[in-house]
């Protein structure tokens, strides 16, 4: 029987908190959220079949609530980054090397020079070098919506839905293989509805729906 597991209790049972500094010693913080092209919670058939031939592609977002970084205060600005690697992403953590990746940057057009490039580097110093090869970096309107339901996130060429729930039958094996792609202080699993990207500069697009593939929590650096 299947049991939808609730985001609020999901926290508790299957996503453990990374390294990252608490909110007391943070200067920025604010929303993560990030969706795969492969599960992060499935049964281990499926998790070998897909470590071999997919997850190489990625979206990962910051929205920041309040705080700077480099001395640029962000407040309520975004950053998406579009990943491609040469192998799964999460890899590394089932015993492979790490994958080497391409990055395409969505800064918030509102965003001045200054506060685009401490955007990118606040991206490139906690995403756990996925976000190293910049190759394009554009801005862009960016949309983040955060509701008891679900977060959506557009921007140029992306398109990002992830519901705030996992429909998860315990009786299959299925677990969780992987964890966040970036720092986060905290995260939950949740099921993607929309992970799409149609740019040029990564040499791959994808359309990656209806896949328990996806994060998001919060973080502060």
């Amino acid at each position: 029987m299947k049991h939808v597991v609730a985001a609020t209790m999901m926290a508790a049972l299957m996503a453990a908190p990374l390294a990252a500094r608490g909110p007391a010693g943070a200067s920025i913080s604010g929303s993560y959220v990030e969706a795969r092209t492969a599960e992060v919670f499935t049964g281990g058939c499926i998790m070998n079949g897909e470590a071999a031939t997919t997850g190489r592609e990625a979206l990962l977002v910051w929205k920041v609530d309040r705080g700077s970084f480099d001395g640029v205060s962000l407040n309520g600005l975004a950053v998406v980054a579009a990943i491609a690697g040469d192998q799964n992403l999460g890899i590394r953590e089932i015993g492979g090397a790490a994958a080497e990746t391409r990055a395409a940057i969505f800064v918030d057009e509102r965003a001045t020079p200054a506060q685009r490039s401490a955007l990118v580097a606040m991206a490139k110093q906690h995403s756990n070098g996925m976000v190293s090869k910049v190759v394009e970096m554009t801005a862009s309107p960016i949309q983040f919506a955060d509701d008891a339901n679900a977060i959506r996130v557009t921007a140029k060429s992306l398109r990002l839905t992830v519901a705030k729930e996992m429909d998860h039958d315990p009786s299959c094996g299925a677990r969780q293989w992987f964890r966040p792609l970036a720092e986060v202080s905290s995260s939950m699993m949740g099921t993607t509805s929309e992970n799409a990207f149609t740019g040029t500069a990564l040499g791959t697009k994808w359309s990656d729906p209806n896949k328990r593939s996806s994060f998001f929590g919060t973080f502060a650096y």
